[in-house]
C-alpha cells in the first residue's frame, strides 16, 4: 500500500496569542489538496494547544511538541499524555533534537516517552538524526539506529508512528541534506526496520524529513523513494507552508 504523504509544521517555542490566530487563518484560507492525498499536522506551543484545536480547519490535525514519559502527579511543569488525550490532541512529536541536545534527553527516555503516549492512544512523529560531528565521523547510521532501536526495544505496534529524520546540522541552519543524502539515510531505516522490526513495518510506516525544508526545495526532496512527507520548522509559520503541503502532489 502506499504511504500517503504526511506534513508536519513544528512551531517550536513561538507566537503570541493574536500571531496564532493570524496563522491559523492563513492554514484556512489556503487550497491545498485533499486529506486523501496529504495528512497535515500542525504543533503549536502547549499554551496554544486548545485555541489552535477550536479555529483550525478540521482536515488539519494538531500535535503538542512533547509530553511527559508516564502518567502525571507531581512533575511541575510537565504536561501528560493524558491531559493531550483529553483535550483530543491526537499526535505528538518526540525526541526531537532540541530536547535531546538541550535538556538531555538519552534514547532510552525518548523511547519510553513513545511507548507510553501510544499506550494513551496518542499518535507519535518520533524525530532521530545526527550531529555534524557524527556525521563527518561517518557515524550517521549507527546513530540513527541506535536511537530507532531504543523506540523498537519498546513498541509492538507501529500503526501510529511517524518517523522524522532530523539531521541536526539542517536544522535551522539554511544547511539542508541534499536529496540524495536524505534518501540515503531513509532508505538505510527503512532497511534497518525490515530487519530488526518486520517488512510490513518497513513498507508501511512513513518517515518524513525536517531541516530547513522550505518552499524552494520541498518538491525535489519530497521526491525521493523514501521521503514520505516532511517536518517543518521556521517555514511552518510563513505562508510558505502551504507551498509544502501542495508539493504532496508533486
Amino acid at each position: 500500500m502506499a504511504r500517503k504523504f504526511f506534513v508536519g509544521g513544528n512551531w517550536k517555542c513561538n507566537g503570541t496569542a493574536e500571531e496564532v490566530k493570524k496563522i491559523v487563518n492563513t492554514l484556512n484560507e489556503a487550497q491545498v489538496p485533499s486529506q486523501d492525498v496529504v495528512e497535515v499536522v500542525v504543533s503549536p506551543p502547549y499554551v496554544f494547544l486548545p485555541l489552535v484545536k477550536s479555529t483550525l480547519r478540521p482536515d488539519f490535525h494538531v500535535a503538542a511538541q512533547n509530553c511527559w514519559v508516564k502518567k502525571g502527579g507531581a512533575y511541575t511543569g510537565e504536561v501528560s499524555a493524558e491531559m493531550l488525550v483529553s483535550l483530543d490532541i491526537p499526535w505528538v512529536i518526540l525526541g526531537h533534537s532540541e530536547r535531546r541536545a538541550i535538556l538531555n534527553e538519552t534514547n532510552e527516555f525518548v523511547g519510553d516517552k513513545v511507548a507510553y503516549a501510544l499506550a494513551q492512544g496518542l499518535k507519535v512523529i518520533a524525530c532521530v538524526g545526527e550531529t555534524l560531528e557524527q556525521r563527518e565521523a561517518g557515524s550517521t547510521m549507527d546513530v540513527v539506529a541506535a536511537q530507532t532501536k531504543a523506540i523498537a526495544d519498546r513498541v509492538s505496534n507501529w500503526t501510529n508512528v511517524v518517523i522524522a529524520y532530523e539531521p541536526v546540522w539542517a536544522i535551522g541552519t539554511g544547511k539542508v541534506a541534499s536529496p540524495a543524502q536524505a534518501q540515503e539515510v531513509h532508505d538505510e531505516l527503512r532497511k534497518w526496520l525490515a530487519k530488526n522490526v518486520s517488512a510490513d513495518v518497513a513498507a508501511t510506516t512513513r518517515i518524513i524529513y525536517g531541516g530547513s525544508v522550505n518552499g524552494g526545495n520541498c518538491k525535489e526532496l519530497g521526491g525521493q523513494a523514501d521521503v514520505d512527507g516532511f517536518l517543518v520548522g521556521g517555514a511552518s509559520l510563513k505562508p510558505e507552508f502551504i507551498d509544502i503541503i501542495k508539493a504532496a502532489e508533486a
